[in-house]
C-alpha cells in the first residue's frame, strides 16, 4: 500500500498508508471518541476546516448509506483512523467507506498510533496539520502545517450555509427491530403546525428531521439573513443552527441575534448556542482540544440529572471575567439587557457552559447535539421542550 504522512504544525510527525483520494490535505486536527459515526461526521458542516481522528480502532465496517448523511457533501478537510475496513457489513450500505472517500476526494491516512496522535492532542492542543500521499519531505510538511491558518476568527460558516432560503418537510426514518422495515416518523396532524425559521449556520439534517418529527412547519434560511427579514417570516419561534469555527468570525448574526432577542423563542444548539452567548454580552473562548464524540456527560444543574451527550465545538462560552473555570454545579444566573439568564447545564469532563435557558425572556441553548444521529438519546428532550416554549408564547 502506499505510503502517507501526516505533519503536525509543532513539528510531530506521523506516518501510515494512504487512504482515499490520491493527494495532500490540510485542516485542524481534533480527535473523535465515538465509536459509530464517520459518515454522519464526514458530512457535518460543522467539521469545515478541521481533520477528524477517529479514536475507536477500525472505520468503516459497515459501509455507508445515503440516507444517514448529514448534508448533501462532505465538508472535513480529512480523515485520520487506525484501520480502515476492508469489508463492509450492514444490509443497508450502498457503498464501501473508502469508495466514498475517494468519490469524494478525501484524503486520509490509516495504520497511525491513533493512541499515541490522540494524547499528542489531548496535551499540547488542537493544531494544524497537513496529510500527504504526495510529498514526503519532512521538512517541507512540517512548514505547510505552520503555515495553515487559524481558525480563530475566520467565517466558516459562509462557506456552508445554505445559498437561499427553502422549506425542509423531511421526516426521520424509523427501523422496526423485528421486521427489519422501515417507515417515516409520524406526528399528530390534528394540531395546527408551529412554524419555524431555522437560520443555518451549518444546520445538520437531523436537526431539520426531528423538528418535522414535532410537526413543525420549517423554513431554513441563509446565515446572513437578517433580523427584519426574519420579521418579515412571522415564525412562531427562531432555531440557531450549529455549525464550524469560531462564533466570533460572525457578527453579522450576532447582530441579528440581537435584534430578535425578547421577540419569539429563540433556540441556539452548538455554534448557535455560542451566537447566542455573545449577543446577550457573554464572551467566548477556544478550548484547548474541544468537545468531540457521542459520549460527553453533562449535568443539568437544576435537577441534577447527568446526560451522555453528542459533542462537537471547539469554542465554549463563559460568563463575563469569570473564564469557565467555574464549575459550580448549581445554576448560575446572570443578567442580559432582555431580563434574567442562568447556565442551566455544565461539561462533568471539565465544567464548560453546555446550557442557558432565560428567566424573564424565552430563550434556550445547548452546547451540545440534541438530535445525535447515531448517538444517545438522553437530550431529545429539549425540542419538546422548545416546542411547549413556543405554544405558551403565543
Amino acid at each position: 500500500m502506499k505510503p502517507a504522512v501526516l505533519a503536525l504544525a509543532d513539528g510531530t510527525m506521523f506516518r501510515g498508508r494512504a487512504l482515499g483520494f490520491e493527494g495532500e490535505t490540510v485542516g485542524e486536527v481534533v480527535f473523535n471518541t465515538a465509536m459509530t459515526g464517520y459518515q454522519e461526521i464526514l458530512t457535518d458542516p460543522s467539521y469545515k476546516g478541521q481533520i477528524v481522528l477517529m479514536t475507536s480502532t477500525q472505520i468503516g465496517n459497515y459501509g455507508v448509506t445515503p440516507e444517514d448523511n448529514e448534508s448533501h457533501q462532505v465538508w472535513a478537510e480529512g480523515f485520520i483512523v487506525r484501520e480502515a475496513a476492508k469489508f463492509r457489513s450492514n444490509w443497508r450500505s450502498r457503498q464501501s467507506f473508502e469508495d466514498y472517500l475517494i468519490e469524494h476526494r478525501i484524503v486520509a491516512i490509516q495504520g497511525v498510533d491513533t493512541r499515541a496522535l490522540t494524547c499528542h492532542v489531548r496535551d499540547h492542543g488542537a493544531q494544524m496539520g497537513v496529510i500527504s500521499h504526495v510529498d514526503f519531505d519532512d521538512k517541507a510538511l512540517r512548514e505547510k502545517a505552520k503555515a495553515v491558518p487559524s481558525l480563530i476568527g475566520r467565517d466558516l460558516v459562509r462557506e456552508v450555509t445554505c445559498p437561499g432560503a427553502y422549506e425542509w418537510t423531511e421526516r426521520s426514518i424509523v427501523m422496526d427491530s423485528t421486521s427489519g422495515e422501515s417507515s417515516l416518523f409520524t406526528h399528530d396532524t390534528a394540531q395546527p403546525p408551529v412554524k419555524l425559521v431555522v437560520m443555518d449556520f451549518g444546520v445538520k439534517q437531523n436537526i431539520l428531521r426531528s423538528l418535522v418529527d414535532l410537526g413543525c412547519q420549517v423554513q431554513v434560511v441563509p446565515a446572513s439573513t437578517t433580523a427584519e427579514e426574519v420579521r418579515q417570516l412571522n415564525p412562531d419561534g427562531i432555531v440557531l443552527s450549529n455549525g464550524p469555527g469560531d462564533p466570533e468570525g460572525v457578527p453579522y448574526a450576532v447582530e441579528t441575534v440581537k435584534h430578535l432577542l425578547g421577540w419569539k423563542p429563540l433556540l441556539g444548539i452548538c455554534l448557535g448556542h455560542q451566537v447566542l452567548g455573545l449577543s446577550l454580552g457573554l464572551h467566548t473562548h477556544k478550548l484547548t482540544f474541544g468537545h468531540h464524540g457521542a459520549n460527553h456527560p453533562v449535568m443539568d444543574l437544576r435537577t441534577g440529572k447527568i446526560e451522555i451527550t453528542s459533542q462537537n465545538h471547539n469554542f465554549a462560552v463563559g460568563l463575563p471575567h469569570k473564564g469557565d473555570a467555574c464549575r459550580t454545579l448549581k445554576p448560575q444566573p446572570f443578567d442580559s439587557f432582555v431580563g434574567r439568564m442562568e447556565i442551566t447545564h455544565r461539561s462533568v469532563n471539565d465544567g464548560c457552559c453546555e446550557g442557558m435557558a432565560g428567566l424573564e425572556s424565552p430563550i434556550l441553548s445547548i452546547q451540545y447535539h440534541p438530535e445525535a444521529s447515531p448517538g444517545p438519546h438522553d437530550s431529545s428532550y429539549v425540542f419538546r421542550q422548545f416546542l411547549d416554549l413556543m405554544k405558551g408564547h403565543k
